[in-house]
């Protein structure tokens, strides 16, 4: 069984991924790591190169075709846009939804342009936040809440919640 970390952009999918997967003794997956060996580019240059299709299209294509078991698999804050993807990955996984509020956001993401955020001409943050929200909340198998917590916090949220699905 699998973890698939969803989440915004500067969510801590892979910090946060890094650290379960010791915890638990588990492998790690990073898609935005895959995406990138794949194309041979940064995700910035894929996106500059191939535009906000593009780049999805290779998205779908690299989480489609992973085949991984006890993974921790830290996906691109994009990911729910391809239900194709959400799909496979949630065959053999269960998704967790690391939530950050709006102004979380806001602070974090100072530059989305350089960080390879898929921001479509003239979308706000705030506009990307309501899509994105709406579809890691449909595809989460359970949420965990970043507000006030501390890396080990979230850590032991996820670690619990995913234990407490593995017996359900």
């Amino acid at each position: 069984m699998n973890i698939v970390l969803i989440g915004m952009p500067t969510s801590g999918k892979s910090t946060v991924g890094v650290v379960l997967a010791k915890i638990l003794g588990m492998d790690f997956l990073d898609t935005d790591l895959l995406i990138q060996r794949k194309v041979g580019k940064r995700l910035n240059e894929i996106i500059d190169a191939r535009g906000t299709d593009g780049f999805l299209q290779i998205e779908e294509s690299v989480c489609t075709s992973l085949c991984a078991e006890n993974t921790v698999i830290a996906t691109g804050g994009s990911v729910v846009f391809s239900e194709k993807a959400m799909e496979h990955l949630r065959e053999n996984g269960k998704t967790v939804y690391l939530k950050i509020s709006l102004a979380e956001l806001k602070k974090r993401l100072q530059d989305a342009k350089t960080r390879g955020v898929i921001l479509r001409d003239g979308e706000s943050i705030e506009e990307l936040y309501a899509e994105r929200e709406a579809l890691y909340s449909r595809y989460a198998d359970a949420v965990v809440s970043e507000e006030g917590q501390s890396l080990e916090e979230t850590v032991h949220a996820v670690r619990e919640r995913f234990l407490h699905q593995e017996k359900a």
